[in-house]
């Protein structure tokens, strides 16, 4: 596991007339504050990596399909500098994810539909403190298996 990040099992709440999929509670140990919340779709096969915040945290729980998130930390001086961490998010496996600031991260839609990625970031969205890289930078040492989907 990658310092700082952290995978915490999620309820679910199901009955007759559906369920109820607990994200993330200000109450909670690891609640840093709220800042947004969005949802993006991922397509089955797609990938959308990498990126880096330097200063928002993000707490994903995928609430449709399933993901393939890939972590990595180059942090200078960090513990777990260089140390890759895969995570399946789906329904079945219903966790939040919370990625500190500073490790690189990436996903892949890994099921047969479009997958639905909640994200509670600690903080509004700004482009000036993400930092991007290609999918196949060399970089990350991570090789996304194009033709698994």
């Amino acid at each position: 596991m990658i310092k700082g990040v952290r995978v915490t099992h999620l309820d679910q709440f199901q009955d007759e007339r559906g369920k109820v999929m607990r994200m993330l509670r200000a109450d909670s140990e690891f609640f840093e504050g709220f800042g947004e919340i969005y949802f993006s779709t991922i397509y089955p096969g797609a990938i959308k990596a990498w990126r880096q915040h330097r200063e928002m945290t993000q707490n994903y729980a995928v609430v449709l399909g399933e993901i393939q998130l890939i972590l990595y930390d180059d942090r200078p001086g960090s513990e777990t500098r260089g140390v890759l961490h895969e995570v399946h998010i789906s329904p079945e496996n219903y966790c939040l994810v919370t990625v500190p600031p500073m490790i690189w991260y990436g996903f892949k839609g890994v099921s047969k539909m479009e997958a639905v990625v909640a994200n509670c970031a600690n903080m509004p969205h700004n482009a000036m403190e993400i930092e991007r890289l290609p999918a196949d930078s060399t970089n990350i040492p991570y090789f996304w298996d194009i033709g698994q989907g």
